[in-house]
């Protein structure tokens, strides 16, 4: 005999978007994922309208964005929309994590677990992006970051030289970061769905910290005006940014053409790839900085399968540890902006012991 808590996941499966019976108690916090398909759309369609007229090519690329700018028809436009908007994606995933941390979302293993695989493939694919322009911080920004799989053992060279295309970042290198860069959005599109899946198959979190599905309401029209209101206040603080101060976010030095002869005297990744940056280099071996690299995203595989104790969920604990892993991200943020110096470096060395402890603490 089906008892009422399955007979309601039958019918959630079941049920469209409109009609998903969501916990009553969801606030704002919950439109974030909505906001996050936003940006992915039009991150996909205004990438799509500046490949007709980029070219892909070491010597002609710099020109084909400043053509872009100045002859195309709105160029200027879709090109700010672009840019910036891999800034309001990032901030709006980061936010996304955060509030799944402090309402212990990882219960939904699936959801979680996918939702990482996510970040990590758009880092990735923002990381590619990054180095189209072919200025002067991105291509010192490959050079350096694609080095670092030097470390692998045995193969790590050949690998390097098989990334770069050559012997040295060029040409190759840029054509095939274009073509993995087109293509890897739409894997991400995939995983989003299967997000979805999952999100729908185990239902929403919310803020009661309650895993039931009993006090559900229907989507639409209790939490899709929500949304809707939500995603207009993004668009139109998104557009003022790319209409009144489109390189607000952006490193001046990118918007001078690369120069494999000179060596810019700070290099730094875009805001989002701070923290981890500052975690890099705050490493003296080459090795367990790449290591602390990876891990400063993958960590976070990891709190589901911590014992999670639902009674000290409003601990004052909870959260002071988790305000603590706020500030160390946001610490790390500033110490990667930072010239790689002391007392930087020492200091980022505390910043990232503090941000793996007050992580592992959180979930206790």
């Amino acid at each position: 005999m089906i008892d009422r808590k399955e007979k309601i996941t039958v019918k959630i499966l079941n049920n469209t978007l409109w009609d998903l019976p969501s916990p009553t108690s969801m606030s704002y916090f919950w439109n974030f994922g909505s906001t996050l398909g936003l940006c992915l759309a039009v991150q996909i369609l205004t990438g799509l309208l500046l490949t007709f007229h980029y070219t892909s090519y070491a010597s002609e690329s710099f020109s084909s964005i400043v053509e872009i700018m100045r002859e195309v028809w709105s160029g200027w436009m879709f090109r700010f929309i672009h840019m910036n908007g891999a800034s309001v994606f990032f901030l709006f995933v980061y936010l996304h994590l955060f509030r799944g941390m402090f309402f212990l979302s990882a219960v939904h293993k699936d959801v979680w677990l996918s939702g990482v695989t996510i970040l990590l493939l758009l880092m990735a694919i923002s990381f590619l992006g990054y180095v189209l322009p072919w200025g002067q911080m991105s291509y010192w920004a490959v050079a350096v970051i694609t080095n670092l799989f030097s470390v692998v053992p045995l193969i790590g060279n050949s690998l390097v030289n098989w990334i770069w295309g050559g012997f040295s970042v060029g040409a190759p290198t840029l054509t095939r970061f274009y073509s993995l860069h087109f293509l890897l959005p739409f894997v991400l599109s995939f995983l989003v769905l299967t997000h979805l899946y999952f999100l729908h198959k185990e239902g929403s979190s919310n803020n009661l910290g309650l895993n039931s599905n009993m006090d559900k309401s229907p989507f639409h029209p209790y939490f899709s005006i929500k949304d809707l209101y939500f995603i207009i206040g993004v668009l139109v603080i998104s557009m003022l940014i790319s209409f009144y101060y489109p390189y607000i976010l952006g490193d001046p030095v990118n918007s001078v053409p690369a120069n494999a002869m000179q060596t810019p005297i700070h290099i730094q990744p875009e805001w989002y790839f701070l923290p981890s940056y500052a975690i890099l280099r705050s490493l003296p071996s080459k090795t367990a900085g790449v290591l602390a690299l990876a891990l400063s995203v993958s960590i976070f595989y990891l709190i589901p399968f911590f014992q999670l104790k639902f009674s000290t969920k409003f601990s004052n604990f909870r959260y002071l540890m988790f305000w603590s892993v706020i500030f160390s991200f946001a610490f790390l943020m500033k110490m990667g902006a930072l010239p790689a110096e002391e007392p930087y470096t020492s200091m980022s060395k505390v910043g990232s012991m503090f941000y793996f402890s007050t992580i592992l603490c959180l979930n206790l």
